[in-house]
């Protein structure tokens, strides 16, 4: 009977082994990692040749979905014509939309920027486990191969002969000392590969919501940019001499050379930037702020004094801020304004009601936009690649202005450790930049978007 006990707990240690080994095997399948370490003993599958059935089935697959796309492209832009033409003319219809689909836009921007930054690390952390894993093949392998001898393994038998029996007892305690360590290793080598099979599981999960949400990104850019377009003809047949006015704006822009003798110039020279500083002076300040009619798409003139939307205003583009108001401009001066790294082809916003004094290229700003906000005040946007409005219309908190490039086009802001388009931003008071970090919002729920 005692004999019988070595041979009883071979078989539980050979078959806790072989579980041993199954679950190793299993989670290094589903990592994905089995395969390639066993590539040698596995050819890989052969590829479709060119002019194959395969080759012309996939060739077929992919034209038929290019197709399905255009087809749903060309549905798409039926659908936001006829959504247009029902606004007609009511401009205050027209407003909200733009300014309902541009902070749709916004928040994608923000919900894509996040995800991006989440699969950095998940991918980061996957990198890591594999190379971890990597460095360790070899001891994977051999844990695994022990594992599967010793399940596999028939055990001695006990013969009459007293040696046998002795080596029988001998080569269980043997196996029973040595299985319990194999047993050790696989379980930390299984939970690394857990681990990363969870993380492949999460980092698939975060890429299947980021391909939905920038399906969902393309059908709002393409409606706000119909939109965008519709406001821009309407301005179109209201300032019949728009494209000559924006022509001499930029002829007389070439004739000065800095900020406060372009503003003082547009203002005083061009028809249309005349009429709206003029209109500014008169309109564009409120005795005292009413937030409620930031609700109001058909105002005319600023809802809220600007000296009175501290603490209320958002960024005009997605982005972190790079350069401070005040910090030093790298050539002996400072800052006059923020500067803010965005996205490429981010949307970029109004964040205050104004009237558009000037709108294009200036100097080594890139293109620029200057806003007359009321009451002296003056918002300054340049670095954008296309601007979306013109010369004296009047603008809402949150409406669609411009679009960032896939670079800086502030020659004064080509940082060497930033790659992405950067925007700059200043506000001026009387003809003089001033801080503007007390007009931003420290909370989102405090922005003003319109």
């Amino acid at each position: 009977m005692q004999r019988a006990q070595p041979h009883a707990s071979y078989h539980d240690t050979a078959r806790r082994s072989g579980l041993a080994a199954l679950t190793l095997s299993v989670t290094l399948l589903s990592a994905g990692l089995l395969g390639p370490w066993s590539a040698a003993q596995t050819p890989a599958p052969p590829q479709a040749a060119p002019g194959s059935p395969d080759a012309i089935k996939q060739r077929s697959q992919e034209l038929e979905a290019a197709r399905a796309e255009q087809t749903r492209a060309a549905e798409t832009q039926t659908r936001l014509r006829g959504e247009i033409a029902s606004i007609g003319q009511d401009r205050s219809k027209l407003n909200q939309q733009l300014i309902d689909s541009a902070a749709q836009v916004r928040g994608l921007e923000d919900r894509m920027a996040a995800a991006e930054t989440r699969l950095h690390s998940l991918d980061s952390r996957e990198q890591e486990l594999r190379n971890n894993l990597n460095s360790r093949r070899a001891e994977v392998i051999e844990v695994l191969a022990a594992l599967q001898r010793a399940g596999r393994r028939t055990p001695p038998a006990l013969l009459v002969r007293p040696e046998d029996a002795l080596q029988s007892l001998r080569t269980a305690m043997l196996l029973g000392a040595v299985v319990p360590e194999l047993r050790a290793r696989a379980e930390v080598l299984a939970s690394q590969l857990g681990e990363l099979v969870a993380l492949r599981k999460t980092i698939a999960g975060e890429r299947d919501r980021l391909a939905a949400d920038r399906d969902h990104f393309r059908d709002d850019q393409a409606r706000l940019a119909a939109l965008i377009e519709e406001r821009q003809r309407q301005q179109a047949a209201m300032e019949k001499d728009m494209t000559t006015e924006s022509a001499r704006a930029i002829a007389l822009s070439k004739q000065v050379d800095d900020l406060q003798g372009l503003i003082a110039k547009m203002e005083q020279d061009v028809k249309t930037a005349a009429k709206a500083a003029a209109t500014a002076s008169r309109q564009g300040t409120p005795v005292s702020g009413n937030p409620a009619q930031l609700k109001n798409p058909n105002r005319t003139s600023p809802a809220i004094a600007f000296a009175s939307a501290k603490g209320l205003l958002a960024f005009p583009v997605n982005g972190n801020k790079i350069r401070e108001f005040g910090s030093s401009d790298g050539a002996g001066g400072a800052e006059k304004g923020i500067s803010l790294a965005a996205r490429p082809g981010a949307q970029v916003t109004t964040p205050c009601d104004g009237w558009i004094v000037y709108a294009g290229p200036f100097r080594s700003y890139g293109q620029l936009l200057i806003l007359n906000a009321g009451g002296g005040y003056h918002v300054l946007i340049a670095g954008m690649e296309r601007i979306s409005v013109n010369i004296g219309q009047f603008v809402l908190t949150g409406e669609p202005v411009a679009t960032m490039g896939t670079t800086s086009q502030v020659a004064s802001i080509f940082a060497p450790n930033v790659s992405q388009p950067v925007l700059y931003v200043e506000f001026r008071k009387d003809g003089t930049p001033i801080d503007p970090s007390p007009w931003w919002a420290s909370k989102e729920g405090e922005k003003v978007r319109g």
